[in-house]
């Protein structure tokens, strides 16, 4: 009988890697620090310079759900290049942290292809579906947010008894070790009344996390219907970073 439960389940990712999590990880740290939403970049300036090109490189790579709705070809790709583009240093650390925790996992469930076209695809549609509930917005939209929902969703329908180390706020931010049936659903709740307040905060599309989160756990339901759920109490830490 196994009695150490942390150790074996660090022995089972060590021995099951993940590359298409850590591929994806890597690529996104490496698009940010080489563009100009990182600083930086020397080729991109200073001051007023560098602002300008960080603008234009979310309107170019990013979803503008007026442009991309319009049929624009330049717009055609970018729910899947927005994918790669992050805002500032909290948001693409708040992504890794969040893919890193949760994707490990759900891609050893999945299989590397199936986990790389799942998380692909449902970013991309996350970001559709928040541009075909803004289709005038001229706003430009970055980031893994849909894709690490996704992933989210995923996780709770194939472990939803894994344990998670969450913080919880209301009690002062002390680590609370959770099932992930707990603490997965209060995070979609959360981005449910960020929805319902999203023109009284900070600019964060809690839509597409909502889209991307229920496209997630559908599509896991779907494909492994039927299956054996593996739910050894793996250790995540989520703090108050939205993906």
């Amino acid at each position: 009988m196994i009695r150490d439960w942390s150790t074996a389940f660090a022995a089972a990712v060590r021995s099951r890697p993940a590359p298409v999590t850590h591929g994806l990880t890597a690529l996104c740290v490496l698009l940010f620090l080489i563009g100009p939403a990182s600083g930086l970049n020397p080729l991109y300036g200073t001051g007023e310079e560098l602002v300008a090109a960080q603008r234009a490189c979310f309107r170019r790579w990013g979803v503008v759900p007026a442009e991309l709705l319009a049929g624009d070809p330049d717009a055609l790709v970018t729910p899947l290049t927005a994918l790669f583009v992050h805002g500032g240093w909290l948001h693409l650390l708040g992504n890794l942290l969040f893919l890193q925790v949760f994707g490990v996992m759900t891609e050893q469930r999945m299989g590397s292809v199936r986990f790389a076209l799942f998380y692909l695809g449902c970013g991309s549609l996350a970001l559709v579906g928040y541009a075909l509930a803004d289709p005038s917005s001229g706003q430009s939209l970055v980031g893994a947010s849909g894709a690490v929902s996704a992933v989210l969703g995923a996780f709770l329908q194939l472990f939803p008894r894994a344990r998670v180390t969450t913080l919880l706020p209301f009690l002062f931010f002390l680590p609370v070790r959770l099932p992930a049936w707990v603490v997965l659903p209060f995070w979609a709740g959360l981005q449910w009344l960020g929805a319902e307040r999203a023109g009284e905060g900070p600019g964060v599309a809690y839509l597409a996390h909502l889209v991307g989160f229920a496209l997630g756990f559908a599509a896991a339901r779907t494909a492994f219907r039927g299956t054996t759920t593996v739910n050894p109490p793996a250790t995540a830490t989520q703090g108050e970073n939205q993906p």
